[in-house]
């Protein structure tokens, strides 16, 4: 494989005035950046593409070590090294930093030939690497990951847990680097939150190695020494914020502010490189971003999953254990093949239903412990590694509490199967802090994300079975209690052995012409049993299941529509769910009728789950009083 690991420190020390001028061209140009730090760590990072081993014209080989830039500000670096490295041309990476349609955004994203992964939000990049480094083990490949943080991004709590979970896991081919350059945004670190970096890192297990990061020949013993080491490295680098340019060093100003068209005259002669500032300008007014923009390739599993065969249930379960039972079988179905399933676990194995899979597959189990943030931005970066990676927490937890690390696996393109049970206020006596009443909200504001609410067991086994092969995000909810099996007219189960699932189709479990409803999750049973004691009573309605609530289809809601009502029920906020989304989809598509939307008005509190639905309006009894009321209108 190629790399950059001939040459001599003298070259490098070239290569470090080129990327030197080149930080503080662009961001000069683009009026905005952050150079300091780009400065401070641009020697280590040339270093270390000295002596990886990729390959430019093939950034994606399996083989290849990678390296995470989890201070994503530092981006200008990051692109001069990559651009002397090799990746592309380092003049474009200069005219187009910070422009829109350009790839080279202020923080480094996945886009970028040789860019790992899309880091911005301090304190994750960790984690990142610990499912990369992961992802060697599982896949048999031999291969090194690299870290690189800033010394005040430490203050973060993430870092912790991806430390012990290194640790735990024996990551030893996972270094971590640090750019120990003492300032952050409001001055020195140890006054703005005073910490004992390397105690901290010791205590947890980590080799630490201290070095100067601006002297190559200690950086390349302490690289060699990582590599050769039984347990996890810290490098901590000791430098210089703005090295190079003595107005600029040591200023913590500089971690985010450009320099003036002036000072880059003054600071580039004394770099004693040339300004090619009027060039810049040049190339960035005749820039034209790509029709189609630009998303980090998908390579595929090596080999399909299988589904398997479907499991048919008679008796009333919960779905979190058709889905436990489902992951599990998956596993045995699959056992030796060349794409591994893993299942992550934060502590919540009985609960979630993942103790049959960790029983059936036990070296593909990931027990995080109650660390969810790390398990989150962990799992994403596992599941871009040819693993079908899946996650298994409490709603409240696996969504609401990390939403933040979810967003940044969706901007990461990343492949990750999310298990949210304990929705809604089907928790019951854990309370309004455990009941999770907001996740469709919540994933309509993720881009990339698929929402799948299956409506009973069988269903919950079509849909994990369906998952096993698709790539992208998707997220698959389900309540706490045990559901009814849904039943067609004739009392057999709707979703039977035939059943085939599709995204994005809804299905109607009865047909009827004086209102429709329209329901998703838990509530399923309820309001099909509300459904058929009206039909008793001689009010035929309409009931359609909505599993895809994030995708509803204009021809179903035109036909709900033309019987002049339209119900939605949800055991979610009704302000952000299932019925302001209908409400939207009706007004685009320039559709007319009452809707009446039944859901969670406020927090619930404490009680069965029976209770509080019926405390909600959402059980059967309530339901048929709340159509009839709103019939007789």
């Amino acid at each position: 494989m190629a790399n950059g690991s001939t040459g001599s420190f003298s070259d490098l020390q070239n290569k470090a005035g080129l990327a030197r001028a080149a930080i503080l061209s662009m961001t000069t140009l683009a009026q905005s950046g952050h150079p300091g730090g780009s400065m401070s760590s641009i020697d280590f990072l040339l270093a270390l593409y000295h002596v990886l081993r990729y390959n430019p014209q093939q950034p994606f080989q399996p083989e290849r070590d990678r390296l995470v830039v989890s201070n994503g500000h530092i981006s200008p670096g990051v692109y001069s090294a990559l651009a002397l490295s090799g990746y592309f041309e380092l003049d474009s990476a200069i005219s187009q930093f910070r422009l829109a349609g350009s790839v080279f955004e202020g923080h480094i994203e996945r886009e970028v030939p040789g860019v790992e992964w899309s880091t911005g939000n301090l304190g994750q990049g960790l984690s990142a690497g610990c499912g990369m480094a992961l992802a060697a083990r599982i896949n048999a490949l031999d291969y090194h990951v690299f870290v690189l943080m800033g010394d005040g991004e430490q203050q973060k709590g993430q870092i912790s847990e991806a430390r012990r979970f290194a640790v735990k896991y024996g990551l030893n081919k996972l270094t971590a680097i640090i750019d120990y350059n003492g300032l952050q945004i409001s001055g020195n670190i140890k006054e703005v939150m005073p910490q004992n970096i390397r105690q901290n890192w010791e205590s947890d297990g980590w080799q630490v190695l201290e070095i100067d990061g601006h002297d190559f020949a200690q950086i390349f013993s302490a690289l060699g020494s990582a590599r050769k080491a039984d347990r996890p490295v810290l490098i901590l680098m000791r430098t210089v914020m703005g090295k190079g340019v003595p107005f600029m060093e040591n200023q913590a100003k500089y971690h985010g502010s450009a320099l003036s068209e002036e000072q880059l005259d003054e600071a580039l002669k004394i770099l004693q490189q040339p300004n090619r500032l009027s060039e810049y300008k040049k190339l960035r007014e005749k820039f034209k971003p790509p029709a189609n923009g630009v998303k980090p390739a998908f390579n595929g599993w090596k080999c399909e999953l299988q589904p398997g065969r479907p499991v048919l249930y008679e008796k009333s379960t919960d779905n979190r254990g058709a889905w436990g039972a489902a992951i599990a079988d998956l596993a045995e179905t699959n056992a030796g093949q060349c794409t591994p399933i893993a299942v992550v676990d934060c502590d919540l194995q009985t609960s979630v239903k993942t103790a049959a899979f960790a029983q059936a597959t036990p070296d593909r189990f990931i027990q995080c412990g109650i660390m969810e943030q790390h398990a989150a931005v962990m799992s994403g970066a596992l599941s871009v590694c040819g693993i079908q990676t899946f996650w298994a927490d409490f709603g409240m937890f696996g969504l609401d509490e990390v939403y933040n690390m979810q967003r940044l696996n969706d901007i990461n393109h990343t492949n990750l199967k999310v298990v949210l049970t304990h929705v809604g206020l089907d928790v019951g006596e854990d309370g309004k802090t455990h009941q999770c009443v907001d996740y469709i909200g919540l994933l309509r504001n993720l881009f990339g994300f698929r929402l799948l609410c299956p409506a009973d067991p069988n269903q919950t086994d079509r849909v994990i079975r369906w998952l096993i092969n698709k790539p992208g995000n998707y997220v698959v909810a389900m309540g706490r209690s045990k559901l009814p099996i849904l039943r067609d007219e004739d009392g057999l189960p709707y979703y039977k052995m035939d059943y085939g699932f599709e995204y994005g189709k809804a299905d109607i479990l009865r047909v009827g012409t004086h209102g429709s409803i329209f329901v998703t999750g838990t509530p399923a049973g309820d309001a099909l049993a509300a459904v058929d004691s009206l039909r008793e009573e001689g009010v035929f309605l309409q009931l359609v299941y909505v599993s895809s609530p994030l995708s509803i289809s204009a021809g179903i809601l035109e036909t709900a529509a033309n019987t002049g009502i339209i119900f939605s029920i949800e055991d979610h906020n009704i302000h952000s769910g299932l019925g302001s989304i209908i409400a939207d989809r009706m007004v685009e598509e320039g559709l007319a009728c009452r809707l009446v939307k039944l859901g969670v008005a406020s927090y619930a509190g404490s009680g069965s789950s029976d209770a509080l639905y019926k405390k909600a309006g959402l059980d059967a009894s309530s339901i048929v009083s709340r159509v009839k009321s709103e019939l007789e209108k």
